[in-house]
């Protein structure tokens, strides 16, 4: 085992890209809040899209690594430090055996990710490693992380073993306890994540029910993200919001994104854990694109909606999709080419 807990912060849990295909069952996919900041620190250390991740929300944890292991962190920024050193977000990260990762006050976001080569192992359930805290299975005994946990890596890409290699031989020659190449993601290949973001959204099947007010006020005021949301769903507070007549409906299908609004006439944004099916009136949905800047806004920020079609949606989406090919596609040459660091 690699890596002993020696604090487990606030919420760190084992995360991939989440359950597919079970809904029917009652299972809802759950998997990572952030989906690109996740995909990205796995790229950066040679790991497939989807391999598990550690996501660590607001205040992380404290690691001893007992060998060398390739790490990055991308998400939010949570200060994390080796020896006293800042660790830099967005690339790949050498640790020598014996370090220990501290993190420190929450600088931005809200949810930060570490990869490490060949992905954390923990058994998979239902085609996932994710961890489900509601139903308790999935990562390490489908719970957050506590201390003396001591998690172990899978098999690393030949991108990453070389990458690993080149850098420790230089931290070796340099004598140091960490080691980050110059290269890393810039702010402009991440999404655009903002402490008061406004996202993008479709109208819902049932926006049309809400009164005309009702409706311009979504769309102009920001609603406050309330401190009771969590990965279930966000709670936002704000001018309440009402249906031109009353209506029944029965429970329907819903997922990451969806905005309902209950009898109280504040919204919720369901959020990754959420439950398949939902009875409340829809009055929007996030783009998919949108859901990781949504996924690093704090309780307390402020949140405002700005309406597309759904074609747009798909567009945003289309076009994300392309852009990290190309920067995945450099990032794994990059390592490949770290073994005559």
């Amino acid at each position: 085992m690699s890596i002993e807990v020696i604090r487990p912060g606030l919420l760190s849990t084992i995360q991939d890209q989440g359950r597919m295909g079970f809904r029917r069952y009652g299972v809802h996919p759950g998997g990572v809040m952030d989906a690109f900041a996740a995909r990205a620190t796995n790229a950066l250390v040679g790991n497939s899209y989807d391999a598990a991740v550690l996501e660590m929300t607001m205040m992380g944890p404290e690691l001893r690594f007992h060998e060398n292991q390739l790490i990055s962190l991308c998400g939010g920024d949570l200060s994390a430090a080796v020896d006293g050193h800042p660790v830099p977000l967005w690339r790949p990260i050498l640790l020598i055996a014996g370090s220990v990762l501290r993190f420190g006050r929450c600088r931005s976001g809200l949810r930060s990710y570490m990869a490490i080569a060949g992905g954390f192992a923990v058994p998979e359930i239902m085609g996932s490693r994710s961890t489900d805290l509601k139903t308790g299975f999935g990562g390490v005994e489908g719970r957050a992380l506590k201390v003396g946990d001591r998690l172990s890596a899978g098999e690393s890409s030949h991108e990453a073993q070389a990458a690993l290699h080149g850098l420790s031989q230089y931290a070796e020659k340099n004598n140091r306890r960490m080691h980050a190449p110059a290269w890393y993601l810039s702010s402009r290949e991440w999404p655009a994540y903002h402490a008061e973001p406004v996202v993008r959204v479709m109208p819902g099947k049932d926006s049309a029910a809400f009164d005309k007010d009702s409706l311009e006020r979504f769309y102009k005021e920001r609603y406050v993200i309330s401190p009771q949301s969590d990965r279930m769903g966000y709670r936002l507070k704000g001018t309440k919001l009402e249906l031109s007549q009353p209506m029944e409906r029965l429970s329907e299908a819903v997922t990451y994104g969806t905005v309902q609004v209950p009898a109280d006439g504040q919204p919720i944004i369901l959020m990754a854990d959420h439950q398949t099916i939902g009875g409340y009136p829809v009055i929007a949905q996030v783009a998919r694109v949108d859901l990781p800047i949504l996924a690093q806004a704090r309780p307390g920020a402020r949140v405002g909606f700005e309406r597309i079609t759904y074609e747009e949606a798909q567009q945003l989406f289309l076009e994300q999709e392309l852009e990290w090919r190309l920067t995945d596609q450099f990032v794994r040459r990059r390592l490949a080419g770290m073994g005559d660091h």
